[in-house]
């Protein structure tokens, strides 16, 4: 919401090209997500340990992701790697 705002306001439309390496990081970091989950399906974690491990990785996110929003400007917010798509 406040990014729609900030780009509605100061005409902001550049395209959003990342790196290589922020891409991976970018990839990583939302694969990373669904491990626990993953692992508790198959049965390699209890279901126990799997929602506390994607507990801990949605906590994890929702601090990154206030940080972004809250505090990065825009153009940077769109080049950070550790993000939702």
């Amino acid at each position: 919401m406040r990014f729609a705002w900030l780009c509605s306001n100061k005409g902001y439309e550049a395209p959003l090209v990342m790196t290589s390496a922020e891409r991976l990081i970018f990839v990583s970091y939302n694969l990373i997500w669904w491990v626990p989950v993953l692992l508790a399906v198959l049965g390699i974690l209890s279901f126990w340990a799997g929602s506390l491990g994607f507990l801990a990785i949605s906590v994890l996110r929702a601090v990154v992701n206030a940080y972004r929003i809250n505090t990065l400007p825009i153009e940077a917010a769109q080049r950070f790697p550790l993000r939702s798509p």
